[in-house]
């Protein structure tokens, strides 16, 4: 079976490339994807595949049943949505949108899930149960997922996979990691009240500047010491708003920031602890204070059988010199999160490295580019994966020895 889908995906790739560079060249924001839903649509049902349209706002998906000898149910997710940045990469088939790029390699994810869907809809007499295929939009918010889940995109769902591209890992090879593969990431917003007054006499005032900054170090340095050093946390204040006039004590100063965490144990209990830090700090000076700490999507952490599913079926079709097992989680963050809330489930690591350059720039760069290669890649090692899901091939599950991971 891995030949003939290997098979398949030769046929298809220039087709592939085709929809990749389309995508790319259309990017729409996060909740924006009409025309990039309505594409995807197109494709799906043009090869047989069952398609419900305006889930989770403006996403789609692909349902295609298999011969009915096993009852569950296998999903399959890959985000559309862009981002709001002009792109700068010299691509004769470069974003047409000003200032919206795929800079994070969601067009890829598209077009892997739909030449996904092609290739096991051409398998589906030889597939047991149902696989869905989920094209998500809003990913970049944090949003889409929980809409999708919303609309019953994850209603009698056993199983759910998904990837994610990574410049740093070189085309054609792929990256597997067990346990924790994202940050849950939190926004906080702090806002410090003092009292306003002259510059030339600070005592008569309570200094809000001053005190902001008390307490951001007074919390960066209490994470070294009060949280544990095996869960990892990062705290950064990215803006910072307060002050009238150079001569003038500020009354006030808004802080706003994100918060990453990899434990569980330590995503819950950040709020408070947090808050107790400014609390005593304000107090301390005479000003008061307002904590909004809003969890966000808490993190990906991936099913143990399932991503040895996804190692054995990588290493079949690759080979292990092409598998990396990534000793270190991500602490940026993944909505992917939402659907493990209801089912088991796994991603994997796409690379999409240029091996023959000196600088694959990151995800989020006006400048990134993907080689498209790796598409291919990504295709056979999901479909593959979706076949073996059902136990369908020899299992050389049982022989791989993950490494051990913390978080």
């Amino acid at each position: 079976m891995l030949s003939h889908i290997k098979d398949l995906a030769a046929e298809l790739a220039p087709r592939l490339i085709e929809i990749r560079r389309h995508i790319h060249s259309h990017p729409e924001l996060s909740g924006e994807e009409f025309q990039t839903a309505a594409f995807v649509a197109g494709v799906l049902s043009s090869n047989g595949i069952h398609v419900e349209e305006n889930v989770g706002k403006t996403g789609a998906i692909g349902e295609l049943k298999g011969n009915g000898s096993d009852k569950r149910i296998l999903a399959i997710r890959t985000d559309m949505d862009a981002l709001p940045i002009q792109e700068l990469a010299p691509l004769d088939y470069a974003s047409r949108n000003q200032g919206i790029m795929h800079a994070c390699g969601h067009d890829v994810h598209t077009t892997v899930g739909l030449g996904t869907a092609i290739i096991l809809s051409k398998l589906s007499q030889e597939i047991p149960g149902k696989v869905r295929f989920i094209f998500q939009p809003a990913e970049e918010i944090a949003q889409g997922a929980s809409w999708m889940v919303a609309d019953g995109a994850m209603d009698n769902i056993d199983s759910i996979l998904g990837v994610h591209v990574f410049p740093s890992i070189p085309a054609g090879s792929i990256g597997i990691r067990y346990g924790a593969l994202t940050a849950a990431a939190d926004d906080l917003e702090i806002t410090i009240t003092g009292e306003s007054g002259h510059g030339a006499r600070p005592h008569q005032a309570i200094d809000a500047i001053w005190i902001a900054a008390q307490v951001i170090t007074t919390l960066q340095q209490a994470i070294s010491r009060t949280q544990n050093p095996l869960h990892p946390v990062v705290l950064s204040i990215g803006k910072i708003t307060g002050g009238r006039a150079p001569n003038v004590i500020a009354d006030s100063v808004l802080l706003q920031g994100t918060v990453r965490s990899l434990h569980p144990d330590s995503s819950k209990e950040l709020p408070s602890w947090i808050e107790n830090i400014v609390k005593n700090v304000c107090h301390t000076y005479g000003a008061k204070y307002k904590v909004d700490y809003r969890q966000g999507v808490p993190s990906v952490q991936n099913d143990l059988g399932l991503t040895q599913i996804l190692q054995a079926a990588a290493e079949e079709a690759w080979g292990s010199d092409r598998v990396e097992i990534l000793p270190e989680p991500s602490l940026g963050g993944e909505d992917f999160s939402m659907y493990l809330k209801k089912a088991p489930g796994s991603m994997f690591r796409l690379g999409v490295g240029f091996t023959d350059r000196e600088v694959n720039h990151p995800l989020h760069h006006p400048k990134f580019e993907v080689d498209e290669s790796a598409i291919i890649t990504g295709v056979v090692t999901l479909a593959y994966a979706a076949y073996k899901y059902w136990g369908l091939s020899s299992d050389t599950t049982t022989n791989l020895t993950p490494v051990a991971v913390n978080g």
